[in-house]
């Protein structure tokens, strides 16, 4: 069955997980901003899509520390703008994946039907 979906959905469904993922990690990033030495984090959802490798193992390799441009005095790593635009960016292209599932289950959904 996931052969299935693969061949079907392709990586939009991996990309999906991923990209909901990293709003995750990125949420928590703005909700720390003021926590001393919180250290920023993010995931490469680029790399571990060309990585292929198992889901779990993939998002664990992917998780890094975000090296921040100006060190703060208090340790942390959160720089507030660029956790916001890199939130923006992937809410975009979250929806743009979102977009293509919902399209190629609307087209199997019609194939199943016989295209009434």
């Amino acid at each position: 069955m996931t052969d299935f979906l693969d061949t079907q959905f392709g990586i939009h469904g991996r990309a999906l997980q991923l990209r909901a993922q990293r709003l995750d990690v990125i949420a928590s990033n703005i909700a720390n901003a003021a926590t001393p030495g919180f250290k920023a984090r993010d995931i490469d959802v680029d790399a571990t899509l060309a990585g292929g490798s198992a889901f779990g193992a993939a998002l664990d390799n992917a998780l890094k520390y975000r090296v921040p441009s100006q060190v703060s005095l208090d340790g942390n790593t959160v720089e507030l703008a660029t956790e916001q635009a890199a939130f923006a960016q992937n809410a975009v292209q979250y929806r743009a994946s979102l977009g293509f599932l919902t399209s190629r289950i609307q087209s199997l959904m019609a194939a199943l039907k016989g295209g009434e």
